[in-house]
C-alpha cells in the first residue's frame, strides 16, 4: 500500500513539472477541462470541439464573455473529482483559483498548465499564443490576437489634444493601478489613471475621498454595483458619488478586462469613446 501511495506521488511529482513546450511536443490535447473563468474563455474560443468542461462561472453572463459557448458543453465545480471523472489528458487552470483541486489532479498524473492573469496586453497575448498551442489551434490564436491587436489599435490612433483623467472603483473600494492590464487599457483608450500617478499599486484600495478631491473627469465603477445587497458594494453605491457634479460615471463589467480575448478590445473602445466625449466637453468650456 505504501509502495503504491509512494509511486502515485512520484508520478504526481513529475506531472508538476510538464512545462507547456512538453506538451505540445506530445501533440495538441484532445480532451481539456478549464478550473479558470479566463482558460475557459479562451479553450472555448478557441477548441470547443476539445472541451471536456469548463466552470460553472463561465453560464453567468454578468461575470462571463462566452456564456453562450459555455451552456454548450458540461460543467465543473473546481472539484478534483469532477475533473478526474471526465478523464483529460490537459487541464487548463489559474495560478490562484482551485489550488486544492489542483494539488488533487496533478497527484493523478494529469497533466495541468497554470495561467496567471494578464497584467498587460503583452501577457494576454502570450496567454492565447500559449493555449492555443496546446490545443492545436495556433491559426485560431493568431486570428484572435490580430483582431485584438487591430481594434486596440484603432483606438489609441486617435490623435487627442486632452487626455481626461480617470480612476477605477470595484467592489471594497479596490481600484486598479500601475503595472496592470487596465491601466494599460486606459492608458490606450486615452485616459490618464490617477491610481497609477499616485503609485497604487497594480490591485489595490483608494479612498472615495481621493476620488472626490482629485476631481477626476471619469470614474470607472463595477458593474456589480447593481448586484444583490452586499458589504463589498456598498463603497460603490456611496452618496458621494451622485455627487461628483463634473465627473462622468461609466459603468463597465469586470469581465471585459480582466482575461485575455475580445473583451479588451472592447473596454478600450467604450473607453476611448468616453475619453472622447469628455475631452471635447471640456475644450468647449
Amino acid at each position: 500500500m505504501r509502495r503504491q501511495l509512494l509511486a502515485t506521488i512520484i508520478v504526481g511529482a513529475a506531472a508538476l513539472v510538464l512545462l507547456p513546450a512538453t506538451l505540445r511536443a506530445a501533440g495538441p490535447a484532445q480532451r481539456i477541462v478549464s478550473l479558470n473563468l479566463c482558460t475557459d474563455e479562451l479553450l472555448l474560443r478557441l477548441a470547443p470541439e476539445k472541451t471536456a468542461s469548463v466552470t460553472w462561472l463561465s453560464l453567468a453572463p454578468s461575470g462571463s464573455n462566452v456564456s453562450d459557448l459555455a451552456a454548450r458543453v458540461p460543467i465543473n465545480h473546481g472539484l478534483a473529482e469532477q475533473v478526474i471523472a471526465a478523464e483529460p489528458d490537459l487541464v487548463l487552470a489559474g495560478t490562484f483559483t482551485a489550488r486544492i483541486a489542483v494539488g488533487m489532479i496533478k497527484r493523478a498524473a494529469i497533466p495541468v498548465v497554470e495561467f496567471s492573469p494578464p497584467r498587460s496586453l503583452d501577457e494576454a497575448r502570450k496567454n492565447i499564443r500559449e493555449v492555443a498551442a496546446l490545443v492545436g489551434a495556433e491559426d485560431k490564436g493568431r486570428a484572435l490576437n490580430e483582431e485584438i491587436d487591430r481594434r486596440v489599435a484603432a483606438v489609441a490612433a486617435k490623435p487627442r489634444s486632452v487626455r481626461p483623467t480617470a480612476v477605477v472603483l470595484n467592489p471594497n473600494g479596490a481600484t486598479v493601478g500601475q503595472d496592470s492590464l487596465a491601466d494599460q487599457v486606459m492608458t490606450v483608450a486615452g485616459l490618464d489613471n490617477v491610481a497609477a500617478k499616485l503609485r497604487t499599486d497594480n490591485y489595490a484600495q483608494i479612498p472615495l475621498e481621493v476620488v472626490a478631491l482629485h476631481k477626476v473627469d471619469v470614474l470607472i465603477v463595477s458593474a456589480a454595483r447593481d448586484g444583490p445587497p452586499a458589504m463589498a458594494i456598498e463603497t460603490l453605491r456611496h452618496p458621494i458619488l451622485s455627487q461628483l457634479k463634473e465627473t462622468r460615471i461609466v459603468v463597465l463589467p469586470g469581465r471585459l478586462w480582466t482575461c485575455a480575448g475580445p473583451g479588451v478590445a472592447e473596454a478600450a473602445e467604450r473607453l476611448g469613446a468616453v475619453a472622447d466625449e469628455v475631452a471635447r466637453a471640456k475644450a468647449a468650456q
